[in-house]
């Protein structure tokens, strides 16, 4: 059986800290995640989907302190389902996932605004990648692969 789960997004508030009342940290947010749509009518259109995140212990404390809303993050982690009673007394089921790791993937202090636009080949400016000659490290081109 196999449980994992991998989720690049956007924080949509400010984390919530919280502790158990055994004196246990968790940490709750949630992010948007783009998904693209399928159909061949909707040519590029992405629809949101807005992913409840937990994280506990040291990793609660440290989205507590460094995340804020916008901030892009990828999130490591399991889905959970918890199954509850309303207060209409009818049965509900919540489905979150609990992080097990964090990246944070937006520069330091960064707000979404401050981000650079996509160029056409889908690569913000500062990421494109320089060609790099593989003789300028000492490579050849008798590799056997």
């Amino acid at each position: 059986m196999f449980n994992k789960v991998i989720l690049i997004g956007r924080t949509t508030a400010v984390p919530q800290m919280r502790y158990t009342q055994s004196g246990k940290p968790v940490c709750s947010f949630s992010i948007a995640v783009n998904r693209n749509r399928r159909s061949s009518s909707d040519s590029g259109q992405q629809d949101v989907d807005f992913i409840d995140i937990v994280a506990w212990q040291n990793l609660a404390e440290i989205c507590a302190k460094y995340l804020d809303k916008g901030k892009l993050i990828c999130v490591e982690g399991r889905l959970q389902v918890r199954n509850y009673t309303a207060n209409d007394g009818s049965k509900r089921k919540a489905y979150e996932v609990i992080a097990g790791d964090m990246q944070m993937l937006s520069p330091k202090n960064a707000h979404p605004q401050d981000v650079p636009n996509s160029t056409d080949d889908g690569l913000a400016e500062e990421t494109k990648f320089e060609q790099i000659d593989p003789s300028d490290f000492g490579m050849n081109d008798d590799l056997p692969f």
